[in-house]
């Protein structure tokens, strides 16, 4: 029974992974929601500002914000979003022996729900939720287009730096869905064009003009007025980002670059240990039967990779962005083992020793972090 388990340990680690993330979730509420809390009280009250769209939605129900709300919301949002991708899986590669361990090194990734676990309350899965809908529904149509416009509008409302986190895997998706689908005629690339205008408009929008148009004491006394509990004053401490121009935070950055920086060997071993899942990824754009399909492809992943490092620059929570990249490289694979395809690519070997043991490290891993490793 023993030599079973560990020649072929793909359930096991399936049932470890929900382990360790409700050990992760314990962990969690126990920790003050400082930044996911303060951006359910932040609103559209004084005008149109940045990072408020989640705020402005509470408010339509609520006048005082609860800190539990903070968990509640977040917890559904993360169900949510796993159903969504078991739902996403089985539509893509079914659910049988042979894909278990590929199912594994995904939803059982430290980079991915794990780590959203660990990241409970922040936004960063709005945009893997809206993706996976855009990977599930059909694209037969500019309504597609329009919806995945829609979607990108809406995470930059919630945060304008998913222009880079979410935004390029958004149109990654977009092209290899419905334009290497429908083709690429003058209607769909003007409509496709203009949307881009318009999301790229709003996203300066926000980030140079969505500062806050009173002082920061006024404000401050502003969101005491929606807290249920205004005592709690430390978890308004975060403020300030309403005030920070981006001058200063790529400052922050770049002035925590040398400490931060030691993290980057963590983060490759990190994406070393999923290598049966990047040799499956190659093994996929490979098969492809139309050597364009094959280019385009390699292009948007180094346009998200590219958006990435753009963000590496200018914010520093890094054990964030490594994960969400990690996450969009994931979905990305959905989209492109939808396309036409010369021949079968095998799955992730479930018993080559080497496989397995990489299985389970990475189920192991508990999560990644927010801003260095662990």
């Amino acid at each position: 029974m023993r030599a079973s388990i560990l020649q072929n340990p793909w359930r096991l680690l399936l049932a470890v992974n929900a382990a360790i993330i409700v050990g992760v979730f314990i962990n969690k509420i126990q920790l003050p929601p400082w930044v996911p809390y303060i951006h359910l009280v932040v609103d559209y009250h004084f005008g149109f500002i940045k990072r408020a769209l989640i705020g402005a939605a509470v408010a339509l129900f609520t006048d005082r914000v609860p800190v539990w709300l903070v968990f509640a919301l977040a917890d559904v949002t993360w169900l949510v979003t796993l159903a969504l991708f078991v739902r996403l899986f089985r539509k893509t590669f079914g659910f049988n022996e042979k894909t278990l361990p590929l199912f594994v090194f995904m939803a059982g990734s430290p980079f991915f729900l794990k780590n959203f676990m660990h990241t409970l309350g922040h936004f960063d899965i709005y945009g893997c939720a809206l993706a996976i809908v855009l990977l599930m529904i059909p694209a037969r149509s500019l309504l597609f287009v329009a919806l995945a416009a829609l979607f990108s509008i809406v995470l930059i409302l919630i945060h304008h730096i998913h222009l880079l986190m979410y935004v390029p895997t958004i149109v990654v998706i977009v092209l290899l869905r419905h334009y290497l689908g429908h083709g690429i005629g003058r209607t769909n690339v003007a409509f496709g064009a203009v949307a881009l205008v318009c999301v790229s408009v709003l996203f300066f929008a926000a980030q140079f003009w969505g500062v806050m148009p009173i002082p920061e004491a006024d404000f401050v006394q502003h969101l005491r007025g929606r807290m249920a509990d205004p005592t709690r004053s430390d978890l308004l401490q975060f403020s300030y980002i309403w005030y920070q121009p981006l001058s200063k935070e790529i400052s922050d950055t770049w002035g925590r670059m040398p400490h931060n920086i030691l993290g980057v060997p963590v983060f490759v071993l990190l994406i070393w240990l999923h290598t049966p899942l990047w040799r499956y990824f190659a093994n996929v754009i490979r098969a492809l039967a139309d050597e364009m399909h094959r280019r385009l492809v390699i292009a948007g992943l180094i346009g998200v990779g590219l958006a990435y490092l753009v963000m590496f620059a200018m914010v520093f929570d890094y054990s964030r962005w490594i994960s969400n990249w990690a996450v969009c490289m994931f979905l990305i694979l959905h989209a492109v083992k939808a396309l036409p395809a010369a021949r079968e690519v095998t799955p992730i070997p479930s018993e080559d020793r080497n496989t397995n043991i990489f299985g389970v490290i990475v189920t192991l891993i508990p999560r990644v972090g927010i801003v260095r490793p662990f």
